[in-house]
């Protein structure tokens, strides 16, 4: 039976892009998300949870991220989970698990400023197969989403 490996986040960039050019014109940006949830608890107490993720962008889309993310931006993902396994100096097993994103949607809440109007929505995506692209789909007209 086939797997499916999802990830849909929507969130705030924790800092700015971090950006490596590698051999043979490959492209990644490391980006940390924070999702933040709110709910009372048993005692109507207000409890604030946040998350952070580590995103994986490659080449079109990290050229992206590069030019138009900023810390505090407001962005949508989709992705999929990968996880990294690796013994320390110790002989310790450590795992990193990141999203390697896939499509990406910047929308227009934080703090960032990536010099595209807020009522603009912008799509990114990265096919399944072969080498990743990107497109820059801009839609000028506002419609009544709550982002």
């Amino acid at each position: 039976m086939a797997g499916v490996n999802k990830v849909i986040l929507v969130g705030n960039l924790g800092k700015d892009p971090e950006v490596r050019y590698l051999e043979n014109n490959k492209v990644v940006a490391n980006l940390t998300l924070a999702t933040t949830e709110n709910y009372k608890d048993r005692n109507g107490n207000k409890v604030e949870n946040t998350e952070w993720h580590d995103l994986e962008l490659w080449d079109g889309l990290a050229k992206i991220a590069e030019q138009y993310l900023t810390k505090g931006k407001s962005i949508y993902v989709e992705g999929k989970i990968k996880t990294d396994s690796w013994k320390d100096d110790q002989g310790n097993n450590k795992y990193r698990t990141r999203i390697r994103v896939q499509n990406m949607t910047m929308l227009g809440g934080g703090t960032g400023s990536s010099g595209i109007a807020p009522e603009q929505r912008n799509h990114i995506e990265t096919p399944d197969s072969g080498s990743p692209t990107s497109s820059l789909n801009m839609e000028t007209e506002s419609d009544d989403l709550p982002f």
